[in-house]
């Protein structure tokens, strides 16, 4: 069965982090659904305008993994939703995988305790929004469990590339590497 993933997408969110996922996801035949807090049409926190497949109102369906690009105030807009934080608590609940990157990390998931007891990455210096209970490392990607978190938009294209491991296994994920001359090593 075709895995389904999540992107969220609040304005002021990073460019580079979103359609890198996007991208990378829909490479490895992941569908992936985009949808926009309250609008189809969310701004970037560089002025780039995307269009959303649908708004978050309208998501029913069922995801194999929720994915939160970081940026600010992108972050903070994903965070300041009740839907948002909803979503996630129930995914984490049901160890459904729960991908952020950037500031999401500590902005987001960092509040609702879904870092707790796990070792996590964000940009730098916003980990001190983490919890006592979190062990942060600088590592480009951590996957510890159901959570993947990454640091920046330097750090995408292997934060997207976790994600699909995490979805679609080793060698989807070795295959694609290769087909989009990532760079990284093929493990």
């Amino acid at each position: 069965m075709r895995k389904k993933a999540l992107i969220i997408l609040a304005d002021g969110f990073e460019e580079i982090e979103a359609i890198t996922a996007i991208d990378i996801l829909r490479r490895a035949g992941i569908e992936v659904i985009t949808t926009g807090i309250n609008d189809i049409k969310v701004q970037g926190s560089h002025g780039i305008t995307v269009i959303a497949d649908t708004t978050l109102p309208s998501i029913k369906d069922d995801f194999d993994a929720c994915i939160l690009p970081g940026g600010m105030p992108g972050a903070t807009n994903l965070a300041s939703s009740e839907k948002v934080n909803s979503i996630l608590t129930e995914m984490n609940k049901n160890g459904k995988i729960i991908a952020a990157i950037c500031a999401a990390p500590a902005i987001v998931l960092a509040p609702l305790g879904i870092l707790q007891n796990k070792t996590a990455t964000c940009f730098p210096d916003m980990q001190e929004n983490f919890s006592r209970k979190t062990i942060y490392k600088e590592e480009a990607v951590i996957i510890d469990g159901n959570i993947i978190t990454s640091r920046g938009p330097g750090t995408a294209l292997l934060f997207a590339l976790a994600i699909v491991e995490k979805l679609s296994g080793k060698e989807t994920c070795r295959e694609l590497k290769k087909a989009v001359l990532s760079g990284a090593p093929p493990d």
